[in-house]
């Protein structure tokens, strides 16, 4: 991870919730920043970044009960801090008190970066697994 970064338990605000989804080009959660504020407020963990000067450069968020689930919801690190260990940093930091967590799941983009991400990490796609899974979705509300 670089020198410059700090990390930091202190809750991002709406605008910096805003700028750093917005840097990613995350408008389906933009477009409703209650919802966005609120689903952060409302994780089981968030795990945040920030640089030396004070700007939230990556954050990362799990959902679930702790104890059978935990589902990775977001991590997004802004473009200029990718591939300097943050994104690694922060799901280590995220995922830290679920390690006994039989279910840890995350649904993803189709994208080749995304996958060698995810399986430095220990994932595996759902199809690579011993046991037949399915994974079944319904999406609710379009933006």
């Amino acid at each position: 991870m670089a020198e410059t970064l700090i990390s930091t338990t202190r809750t991002p605000t709406r605008v910096e919730l805003l700028d750093l989804y917005g840097s990613v080009g995350w408008t389906k959660y933009t477009a409703d920043p209650d919802s966005l504020v609120e689903g952060v407020a409302n994780s089981l963990r968030v795990a945040t970044a920030w640089d030396q000067s004070g700007v939230l450069v990556g954050l990362a968020r799990v959902v679930g009960d702790g104890h059978t689930i935990a589902y990775l919801q977001d991590v997004l690190v802004r473009p200029e801090w990718q591939r300097t260990g943050v994104g690694r940093w922060l799901m280590d930091e995220v995922f830290a008190p679920y390690m006994h967590v039989r279910q840890q799941v995350l649904m993803t983009d189709d994208e080749p970066r995304q996958r060698a991400f995810y399986e430095a990490l220990g994932f595996a796609e759902i199809r690579d697994l011993e046991n037949e899974t399915r994974v079944f979705m319904r999406s609710g509300a379009q933006a």
